[in-house]
């Protein structure tokens, strides 16, 4: 019985910024990595970035320097700020919270205009 939850999507022009939050509640002793992913229709569900229980962070290539995750332990949440935004970088994105398994949230809509 975990529930997670996004928000902060929406509709941004390119180079704007979007901060997304997701909270993890529920049965929940501990968590381990949280990530966000995202995808597009036809396309595979991409990993984006991913922070450990300690703070590392990892991100794929292309958001490398635009994004940055963070976490709030004591809230059981994540973080994505996203920053010079790119039209590519549209899709839904979905949080992704590590515990004995993986839990995943609704996902919430990232649209990035030209």
């Amino acid at each position: 019985q975990v529930q997670v939850v996004e928000s902060g999507g929406g509709l941004v022009q390119a180079g704007g910024s979007l901060r997304l939050s997701c909270a993890a509640s529920g049965s929940i002793w501990s968590i381990n990595d949280m990530g966000w992913y995202r995808q597009t229709p036809g396309k595979q569900r991409e990993l984006v970035a991913l922070i450990t229980r300690s703070g590392s962070t990892r991100y794929v290539d292309s958001v490398k320097g635009r994004f940055t995750i963070s976490r709030d332990n004591a809230m059981n949440a994540v973080y994505l700020q996203m920053n010079r935004l790119k039209p590519e970088d549209t899709a839904v994105y979905y949080c992704n919270v590590n515990t004995f398994r993986g839990y995943w949230g609704q996902g919430t809509q990232v649209t990035v205009s030209s």
